[in-house]
């Protein structure tokens, strides 16, 4: 998948396990944040500065209650744009 065939606002989903690597903040470490297949909202895209050829995404997924979770940096190849089968 190519980052920007992506628009803000599109639906995502989590090609793997996603957790908490100590950066999504009143979260435990090591939770997990979204399963494989886990619907997300792409909120916004980008990079940093040390590795432009590496976009970073920034993900809010669907939780278990229904409800948008916290914002998760996501990379490229762990997002699809189509759910998984």
């Amino acid at each position: 998948m190519s980052a920007p065939e992506l628009k803000n606002g599109d639906a995502v989903f989590a090609k793997v396990e996603i957790r908490n690597d100590g950066s999504v903040p009143n979260v435990e470490q090591d939770a997990l944040l979204a399963e494989p297949g886990t619907m997300g909202m792409l909120i916004n895209s980008g990079y940093l500065e040390e590795t432009p050829d590496q976009k970073l995404l920034l993900v809010s997924f669907v939780g278990e209650d229904g409800e948008m979770g916290p914002l998760v940096t996501c990379l490229a190849e762990e997002i699809s744009q189509q759910p998984l089968d």
